[in-house]
C-alpha cells in the first residue's frame, strides 16, 4: 500500500530537511543540550507528521489546516535555528544551510495549499 503523502514533494522536502536538523540535533546532544535538541527534532518532524496527517483529510479545507501547521513548524525551526546561532549552539554556516532551505519548503507549501480547491 502506498499512502498519497509518499510521492508529494512537499513531504519528500520536509524529510531531507528533517534529516538535517536531526543531526544538528543530535550534534547539541553531544553538547549536553538534550531540551533544545529535543524540542528541534520535534518541530523538524512535526513538518513532514503534519503534511501526512493533512494528506489523509476528506476535505481540502481541512488538508489545508494542516499544511498551515507544517508551515508553522517551518517558522518555529527557523526562529530555533537563529537563537541557537545567536547562543553559539549552531555554526552560522549550519545557519546559513537551514534558513534557505526552511524558506523554500515554507514557499512549497504555500503553494500547494494554494493548489486545493476550496
Amino acid at each position: 500500500m502506498e499512502f498519497r503523502f509518499e510521492n508529494m514533494a512537499i513531504w519528500q522536502k520536509a524529510c531531507d530537511v528533517a534529516d538535517q536538523l536531526c543531526e544538528a540535533a543530535e550534534a547539541m546532544e553531544r553538547k549536553r543540550l538534550y531540551a533544545f535538541a529535543d524540542q528541534l527534532r520535534r518541530a523538524a518532524l512535526s513538518v513532514s507528521n503534519n503534511i501526512a496527517e493533512g494528506s489523509g483529510s476528506v476535505s481540502s479545507k481541512d488538508f489545508r489546516n494542516f499544511l498551515n501547521y507544517a508551515r508553522r513548524s517551518v517558522f518555529e525551526c527557523a526562529s530555533m535555528i537563529l537563537f541557537f546561532e545567536r547562543k553559539g549552539y549552531v555554526a552560522t554556516e549550519s545557519k546559513a544551510q537551514f534558513l534557505p532551505q526552511l524558506s523554500e519548503l515554507s514557499r512549497m507549501i504555500t503553494g500547494f495549499q494554494r493548489t486545493l480547491k476550496e
